[in-house]
């Protein structure tokens, strides 16, 4: 049987190969227009915000909640271009790493949302952020359609 470790490994790569293309589509996005908020999305509303968003999540549920961290949070502001974005999504793959390479080894998370305690395997945790991720960068690619531009296709299967 192989251990979840190489599966988590390969769909992680898949996640990062993904999330390249959308990055390379966002670097020729205008920089007005990757902070341009829009208040039909949610989360800030702008491509920026949408992507500091994602590492946000990443950053509370892997790197505080499961490998107890002490975090501080990616700001909006401090991430004004795909450069800064691409720097802070290196240090989210660091700790994706460190989560993914003890992932057999890791008992039940307990976490906490609104005052209710649970409990939550290592495969789940990763399942929610990769697909925070998948549907956040849905909305990505829908606002650049609303900016104007012309979607690309960032699935996995492309």
């Amino acid at each position: 049987m192989t251990s979840i470790l190489k599966y988590t490994e390969e769909q992680y790569e898949l996640v990062k190969n993904s999330r390249n293309v959308l990055f390379d589509f966002c670097a020729t996005i205008s920089p007005d227009d990757f902070v341009n908020q829009n208040t039909s999305f949610g989360r800030g509303g702008s491509i920026r915000n949408l992507l500091v968003h994602i590492a946000n999540t990443y950053e509370y549920w892997i790197g505080n909640v499961v490998l107890k961290n002490d975090i501080i949070y990616a700001k909006y502001e401090e991430n004004n271009n795909m450069s800064d974005v691409i720097k802070l999504f290196s240090q989210i793959d660091k700790f994706m790493n460190v989560f993914i390479g003890n992932i057999d080894s890791l008992d039940d998370i307990e976490y906490e949302i609104q005052n209710i305690k649970s409990t939550a395997v290592p495969l789940k945790l990763f399942t929610h952020v990769i697909t925070h991720e998948y549907h956040h960068k849905g909305q990505i690619l829908s606002l650049s359609r609303h900016l104007n531009y012309i979607p690309i296709d960032t699935d996995i299967m492309r």
